[in-house]
């Protein structure tokens, strides 16, 4: 049996839990699912579609707000015998799942994008290198790379009945825990994560003023517009845009950088993109050698003769 950590929203489960479970189902046994706290209307049906067996969902007073020794507790509590625990490679998802490492005395592996015989294999330095790591322990520990596989329901279905339980939570557990949450301008960068044609803008933009012709493209293209991490830190652009390895991960049909080199922590977040056209002057930059075409020429040139192009054809 495989038991899979799953975050939930007030709008059900989240993408990357979808497609943690849908990775499990790849190991070959039987999936059952750990949900803590709040268990919204229709997630339990959600996972049956994604082949859970059963979802077990913990409740209690300990559990309204998030802790992270609390909620591994959780999970602990219903897996014993299980072949692997799974969880999605999201700063919670990581810390419950390095919780439950601690307490199992087991090692975790983290960043996971596909298993093969009892060998993980891992991103590290920013998706830079694939490493590969014996699990030797059991249960093995397994924290899923965000779009590692993409989310798909079952052949065949699951149960998806609902156990609920109220583990017992001891008060050490309970010494870091969320107390307060400050309301905060909302940002949704589910246009981005979701997004089918992704055009990105880095330091070549210039400035804050230099982004129209790639906003436009987007735009035209019914995508969503993305920068790097240095464009952010100058303040150019917001950081619910930053892709890369501390902001969103993506994997588009079609990702266009714009001026953006590549360093490792930015293509921790387009490696998954299927197709990559890029446009910078630099002929050597990793962004270019990398992509599946370049264009080697200013942005500022090359993207606003596109616009044109694209509203010629398409007045």
């Amino acid at each position: 049996m495989i038991i899979v950590f799953v975050e939930t929203s007030a709008a059900g489960v989240t993408e990357t839990s979808l497609e943690t479970v849908t990775f499990a189902r790849g190991l070959g046994a039987e999936v059952d699912a750990v949900v803590v706290g709040d268990l919204p209307s229709g997630a339990a049906d959600e996972l049956a579609k994604h082949g859970v067996r059963e979802v077990h969902h913990a409740t209690g007073e300990a559990f309204g707000a998030y802790s992270g020794a609390a909620w591994a507790s959780a999970v602990q509590s219903v897996a014993a015998g299980a072949d692997a625990v799974l969880a999605p490679g999201t700063p919670r998802g990581l810390e419950v799942l390095a919780h439950l490492a601690a307490r199992l005395d087991v090692a975790m592996a983290a960043n996971v994008v596909a298993v093969s015989d009892g060998v993980a294999v891992r991103q590290v330095l920013g998706g830079a290198v694939l490493e590969e790591m014996r699990l030797a322990d059991s249960p093995a520990l397994l924290a899923v790379a965000g779009h590692a596989v993409e989310a798909t329901p079952a052949a065949d279905a699951g149960a998806g009945t609902v156990r609920e339980f109220a583990p017992e939570v001891a008060a050490a557990d309970l010494v870091a825990r969320v107390v307060s949450v400050e309301p905060v301008e909302s940002v949704d960068a589910s246009g981005l994560t979701s997004a089918s044609v992704v055009v990105g803008a880095g330091r070549g933009a210039g400035g804050p003023d230099g982004f129209d012709a790639v906003a436009e493209l987007a735009q035209l293209l019914g995508g969503a517009l993305g920068v790097s991490r240095v464009v952010t830190s100058l303040g150019w652009r917001p950081h619910h845009e930053q892709i890369g390895q501390t902001g969103s991960r993506i994997s588009p049909d079609l990702y266009i950088p714009c001026g953006i080199s590549g360093a490792i922590q930015h293509w921790a977040g387009c490696a998954s993109s299927k197709t990559i056209l890029a446009i910078n002057t630099d002929p050597e930059a990793p962004m270019v050698t990398k992509a599946t075409y370049a264009v080697v020429g200013d942005m500022h040139e090359i993207v606003p003769a596109v616009v044109a192009e694209l509203r010629r054809r398409h007045p």
